[in-house]
């Protein structure tokens, strides 16, 4: 970085720009600890150590003092001084030079909100003659040091960038893998910039199979992780690379519809799969933290999993789908009792009806029936391909567990509380399971691509179960408590709503799983109520656009 910069004071607010005029006498040291004490250490011998709130004036000068040895380019040691946590701070103060390579660097700090100093950053980055300028915003915030009394900037890695983490760190290099061009089953192009939940998907494709897209790599600055299996994230390109081409099971316009739907919640995913073939057509997030929750998420489903305990009840001869089947208000198992929403009870009614309208009591009875506290894993591994962690979906994904429990854990299971869970790819995949009688393993991209080993079932369902289990799904997409949601989409179509109660949130999840046709998907909203309230509408647009 430049060796001079120019501090302005305007009103109590301070702005730093490196530049080439020289830094003058400034004392850093004497500035800062008035005395002999080392600036970063909690000793101090010629002061009395203050306490209280700290004044507008100590917040402004600790962060320009931070600022102006940052923008610098002085030792990293020297800044990190300047914060609570100087040996940590030290080494990520210093890889910003050293191995992000940034030079030139322009900090411009805002208006300070308390202790919180904003401030915005321009510099450049390069490496072997590419040069790219970069920018970006960020923020301090400024404590009392606990012995000494002194203003210090509180460290954390986000300081220095907003992605930065104390697992990551930013490097400038050749790529790690070439850039490609990821196209969906049609041959459109996917982007981030059009399709934004696909940017943790396409990072992995990208450092996954790269090097066989026929592409080469370039120069970038990237975030790289401290755990090998995270991809880079590019955050600059410096020298473009040769994208290579990568096609994947993706459909754009399915995609662009899950793009549009989480959006409307705070907390939203969405998953949709080809039931004939195990093809996910799209997976789409909404989340302040950019995760791929639709694939890696682990909560519990609610009774979205009655699908995997109809077929399990089914398959073992206790339920038929036009037999009658008790549900009153409460049911008790092994010491815990279970009710219905709004205690609600269906006199003489079948088995279909208690599926439709979601019965939880239908199911807590008929489980001393199956004398197996063991069935439901065992149905959900066996059939629906599920809790086996054998998955190659084409990037990283979890695969459902439904763990051994017994007693009122067991029974909780049977309505998808408790231990078991899921993310809403497996249950788009249990759905299609449903719908096409036996289990395809999802995939984003083709088999063929790398002749992965693809996880398969035991066993199909037996027709008449499957048969059964449709038309159950039917009933309540049409007359039941996913009518409402699906009242728009025609053909063959099921469903299967689901509320789950997480520990300390006044408000349950709100799941829903459907198929249309050859087409499956799941949402769930955090925190969205009822089933069919949230993420109902959900998944009838997603299906609606396949």
């Amino acid at each position: 970085m430049r060796s001079g910069a120019k501090i302005a004071v305007i009103g109590g607010v301070f702005a730093v720009f490196a530049g080439g005029v020289g830094y003058g006498a400034y004392n850093l040291y004497g500035g800062l600890t008035g005395g002999t004490g080392s600036p970063g250490s909690d000793t101090t011998t010629t002061r009395e150590v203050r306490t209280g709130p700290l004044s507008a004036a100590e917040v402004d000068k600790a962060a320009k003092d931070f600022l102006t040895g940052w923008a610098k380019g002085d030792d990293a040691a020297v800044v990190a001084q300047l914060t609570n946590d100087p040996a940590t701070a030290e080494t990520v103060i210093g890889g910003y030079r050293d191995t992000a390579r940034v030079t030139d660097a322009v900090i411009t700090p805002g208006q300070a909100v308390g202790a919180r100093v904003p401030f915005t950053v321009k510099a450049t980055v390069a490496l072997d003659g590419n040069t790219k300028p970069w920018s970006y915003a960020s923020e301090l915030t400024v404590v009392r040091g606990l012995s000494t009394g002194r203003p210090l900037v509180d460290w954390a890695p986000s300081v220095i960038h907003p992605k930065l983490t104390k697992d990551t760190h930013l490097v400038t290099t050749e790529a790690s893998a070439p850039p490609i061009k990821a196209v969906d089953r049609n041959g459109a192009e996917l982007t981030k910039e059009k399709y934004p939940s696909l940017r943790p998907v396409l990072d992995e494709l990208r450092k996954r199979y790269g090097d066989d897209a026929g592409g080469s790599a370039g120069v970038e600055l990237v975030l790289r992780s401290d755990t090998e299996s995270v991809p880079d994230e590019t955050m600059l390109t410096l020298a473009k690379g040769s994208p290579g081409r990568l096609t994947t099971t993706l459909d754009a316009n399915v995609q662009a519809a899950a793009e549009r739907a989480v959006r409307k919640y705070s907390e939203a995913s969405v998953a949709a799969v080809k039931p004939s073939t195990g093809e996910i057509l799209a997976v789409a997030n909404n989340r302040k933290d950019g995760w791929n929750a639709a694939m890696l998420g682990r909560q519990a489903p609610g009774s979205t999993m009655k699908i995997v305990t109809a077929a399990m009840l089914l398959e073992k001869g206790l339920v038929a789908a036009g037999r009658p089947a008790e549900c009153p208000k409460e049911a008790m198992y092994q010491g815990r009792t279970f009710t219905n929403l709004n205690g609600f009870s269906i006199d003489g009614g079948t088995f279909t009806q208690s599926f439709a309208r979601s019965c939880n009591t239908a199911f807590i009875k008929l489980i001393d029936d199956t004398k197996d506290d063991a069935a439901l894993k065992a149905e959900t591994e066996e059939v629906f391909g599920i809790g086996l962690d054998n998955w190659k979906t084409g990037v990283a994904s979890f695969d459902g567990s439904v763990p051994a429990a017994t007693g009122g854990e067991a029974a909780a299971q049977y309505i998808g509380q408790g231990t078991v869970q899921m993310n809403v790819l497996n249950m788009a995949s249990i759905t299609a399971t449903a719908k096409n009688g036996s289990f395809k393993q999802p995939v984003i991209v083709p088999r063929s691509l790398d002749d992965r080993e693809l996880a398969t079932a035991a066993r199909p369902l037996p027709y008449n179960v499957a048969r059964q289990l449709r038309d159950m799904m039917r009933v309540t997409a049409t007359s039941g408590t996913g009518a409402n949601a699906m009242s728009g989409l025609g053909g063959d179509k099921g469903a299967k709503t689901g509320s789950a109660e997480v520990d300390g949130q006044a408000t349950s999840n709100s799941w829903f799983t459907g198929y249309q046709n050859d087409l499956a998907a799941a949402a769930v909203v955090q925190a969205g109520g009822h089933g069919g309230d949230a993420a109902g509408p959900l998944v009838a647009s997603v299906l609606a656009a396949g």
